[in-house]
């Protein structure tokens, strides 16, 4: 048994208390979140410290895709209408891959949540990433909890104006390099950042900066819970994505209560008491004001710094930790109906302990193979689908495509010799950063041969044409066919386009007429 030290028993009130809610349009009380220490709280540091990195970084990695396109690795080319993620490149008619994506996105949230409650909004949402950040920096200058608190109620003084002043200003200088970060992806990176700092970027992407410099400041330093709390959706959402067997960070009352400030005293008494002491640890680090204790909450975000400072609470204490967890309320309910004699009398803390003190075997613990049940298998089949059905599209698309639109008026003119000549736009598609030789050919319509305008060449049934890299390359072809070869008034053929060095080929069906629409 570790030797019991004094617990510390903070003055914290939940702001957000769920037994005392404040009306919508009340003031905001501020919340001063006390630094936890301990696994959560370095399982956020890292995530944070990976998001932030992926998010600065990413424009600065290079990718070399040949000479003829750019070589940022994730680059969203507005002007030319394409966007690079590494070795893949997505044009405008493929952005259907783009939306599969975002439904992944989707439907990977819906498994998250199912599972281990709203741990994408405690350790990976952008606002809880910007807040931390924002916390790190204040906590820094102010200094910890009780010391912010203190500042927060000293009259303006030139101390107060020099920490605010000198807080606020990593602030803006944290929400600029959040908005400047975003218009790297838009454009050159190290070429725009030349032209930002001489003046020389374009309008929209100053306007960008400023937008995105304001709500990341204003999100992240002032309005922190409040987004989560009144703007983000998903605290009504996740509700239904949740079951009796999905994790949540709970308070374990049926172990906790009741608690007592002065166990050791209640229990010479013959009180009965849990292991919660009424410390406020768990308030004073919650980032969102609230009291666990209080059940769950919409405002909870699942961050699990709670169970941290809990944890040292009971390693002072000697106690088992776990009294503030993740659980699923399928085990919350078993552990409360043992500790409560099945529901015939209050909670009482003996029930759940053997006669040496510890917890008794029979309580209820999460394990992993309850992740795995139907809603769980039925996410993860729906999500892999759709990954499977993109990862196919990607790998058996062309990046040769044509397109051909007939004359309309006319649609067919008659030469001096007889013979029947329609007109077409054929549009040639190379979707490679490569130049390329494609070869357009006539198959069926007997007797045919075609002419392309701006080609010096005598009339073929096949031509080579060149086509620069990544590029739409527009023909004016007239097909002519002999009288005595004119079958019907309207007949069909094809136009053949291929590669014959890579061997991708494309083909289009079109309709040559012979006799006037109305005749």
């Amino acid at each position: 048994m570790l030797q019991r030290m004094e617990v510390e028993t903070l003055d914290a009130k939940p702001v957000n208390s769920a037994k005392q809610r404040q009306p919508l349009y009340a003031a905001r009380k501020k919340v001063f979140p006390k630094r936890a220490s301990g696994s959560f709280c370095r399982f956020k540091w890292l995530i944070m410290a990976v998001t932030l990195g992926i998010y600065y970084l990413t424009p600065w990695i290079r990718w070399d895709r040949g000479p003829y396109a750019p070589d940022q690795a994730v680059l969203v080319d507005i002007a030319n209408r394409r966007f690079y993620f590494f070795f893949i490149e997505i044009w405008p008619q493929e952005f259907f891959f783009v939306a599969g994506l975002l439904v992944m996105a989707g439907i990977g949230l819906f498994l998250i949540t199912s599972t281990v409650g709203r741990a994408w909004c405690g350790y990976t949402c952008p606002q809880t990433v910007w807040v931390d950040l924002f916390l790190v920096v204040e906590r820094a200058v102010e200094g910890e909890r009780n010391a912010r608190i203190k500042l927060d109620g000293e009259p303006w003084t030139k101390r107060k104006i020099m920490l605010r002043a000198t807080k606020h200003t990593i602030w803006l200088a944290i929400a600029i390099a959040t908005g400047g970060a975003w218009i790297f992806y838009f454009a050159d990176a190290p070429t725009l950042l030349v032209e930002l700092f001489k003046g020389e970027a374009a309008p929209a992407a100053y306007m960008t900066v400023a937008i995105l410099t304001s709500t990341t400041y204003t999100f992240g330093g002032h309005m922190r819970e409040q987004v989560c709390t009144y703007m983000c959706p998903w605290p009504r959402i996740q509700a239904a994505m949740l079951d009796e067997n999905s994790l949540t960070v709970t308070y374990n009352d049926w172990r906790g209560e009741p608690r007592s400030r002065h166990a050791k005293k209640a229990a010479a008494g013959g009180q009965s008491v849990g292991d919660c002491v009424d410390c406020n640890a768990c308030v004073a680090v919650c980032p969102m004001g609230i009291d666990i204790r209080d059940g769950q909450q919409l405002e909870c975000i699942t961050c699990a710094l709670c169970i941290d400072a809990c944890n040292g609470v009971m390693d002072k204490l000697g106690k088992e930790r776990g009294l503030i967890s993740y659980a699923t309320l399928s085990d919350y309910n078993a552990n409360m109906a043992f500790a409560t004699g099945g529901g015939s009398q209050p909670i009482t803390p003996a029930l759940v302990r053997d006669t040496d003190g510890r917890l008794s075997s029979r309580i209820a613990h999460f394990h992993l193979g309850k992740i795995f049940r139907p809603r769980t298998f039925v996410y993860f089949g729906v999500w892999s689908l759709v990954g499977l059905a993109l990862l196919y599209a990607l790998l058996s698309r062309d990046r040769l495509e044509v397109n051909v639109l007939h004359d309309r008026n006319p649609q067919f003119v008659v030469l001096a010799d007889g013979s029947i000549r329609n007109g077409y736009t054929v549009k040639l598609l190379n979707m490679i950063p490569e130049p390329r030789t494609i070869f357009v050919t006539l198959q069926g319509l007997r007797g045919a041969t075609m002419t392309v305008t701006g080609i010096d060449q005598p009339e073929d049934r096949a031509f080579a044409i060149s086509v620069d890299p990544d590029r739409l390359k527009t023909l004016k072809i007239f097909v002519r066919q002999p009288a005595e070869s004119v079958e019907t008034e309207s007949q069909i053929f094809k136009f053949i386009v291929e590669d014959k060095a890579s061997y991708e080929a494309d083909e289009y069906t079109a309709t040559f007429n012979a006799l006037e629409v109305n005749k």
